[in-house]
């Protein structure tokens, strides 16, 4: 069973949608910077809900249908985005949730269980950091060519190519940058452009503000950091990463998984910064579920 609704979350309105049965663990995923519910495919998410949870998907403020604010001039903070979080699973008459987060979403639930964990039941931290909030976090010059890659291997840092702006209500150019972006990013496995289209079109489609999300996640800043406190996790946690990511190159998952007690970390080979391709699902499928 699938249900999308708008809810009232912290003084906004929030776009939720859930997979499976509501009497099954609940399982909160949480999406990258200025990005949408949509990220997360919705096949990925019937085959979690198929794995006995109930899925948990929304729209960051700013994001896909839920409430948008002017942009350049977000009226909320860092903090606000993790409330809003917990409030999707308050409103939902939830008391605690797996946490699966991607990026920022991985640094929003980084600092719900440090600050909240009786609301955590497990963590999943996808291709994310300890410092995940910062805007432009350091990229080391290039190391290898992704060719000498072997099977464990750490990511290769590679600079990413800039890019100019355009104007996100034009939906012909909007489209065409998201696929490029999701193109730079990623890496063998990432999706062939017929599916990164029609992807990129239903974000397009789906979203009140394209633009606002992109620049107000990162104004709005990210709140205290919370690497000092990665030590209080005491949430079962794994760590998926991708060995070809770019934006946080090995370091950041090495970070993470040596200072949350208990932490695995486990290389997705051929992976960039992306949310898990098909060709690596049922790897991550299994880690999600086993740890959750």
């Amino acid at each position: 069973m699938v249900t999308e609704t708008m809810m009232p979350v912290n003084g906004i309105q929030v776009c939720v949608e859930t997979f499976g049965e509501p009497a099954d663990p609940p399982l909160l995923l949480l999406s990258g910077d200025g990005g949408s519910m949509d990220w997360w495919d919705d096949e990925f998410c019937r085959r979690l809900a198929a794995g006995g949870r109930l899925v948990v998907r929304y729209d960051h403020r700013d994001t896909g249908r839920s409430t948008c604010f002017p942009i350049g001039s977000p009226a909320y903070s860092g903090e606000d985005l993790m409330n809003d979080a917990l409030g999707v699973l308050d409103v939902l008459g939830l008391p605690a949730a797996h946490l699966v987060g991607f990026s920022l979403g991985g640094g929003i639930a980084q600092r719900i269980a440090a600050d909240h964990p009786t609301r955590v039941l497990s963590l999943t931290l996808i291709s994310t950091s300890a410092c995940s909030g910062d805007p432009d976090p350091a990229i080391p010059p290039p190391a290898a060519p992704a060719s000498t890659l072997i099977a464990g291997s750490p990511p290769v840092s590679v600079a990413a190519r800039p890019l100019p702006e355009i104007d996100w209500t034009d939906r012909k150019a909007a489209v065409t940058r998201l696929i490029t972006e999701i193109r730079d990013r990623g890496g063998p496995f990432t999706a062939a452009e017929p599916h990164l289209r029609r992807l990129a079109e239903r974000i397009f489609d789906r979203s009140a503000d394209l633009a606002a999300g992109r620049r107000n996640h990162r104004l709005a800043g990210y709140g205290p950091p919370v690497r000092d406190r990665l030590r209080t996790i005491v949430a079962p946690t794994v760590i998926l990463h991708g060995t070809l990511d770019q934006r946080f190159p090995a370091e950041h998952p090495r970070e993470l998984a040596g200072a949350i007690p208990g932490a695995r970390l486990v290389w997705l080979e051929g992976v960039g910064h992306e949310l898990p391709p098909r060709a690596v699902w049922d790897r991550v499928l299994d880690e999600i579920l086993h740890n959750a």
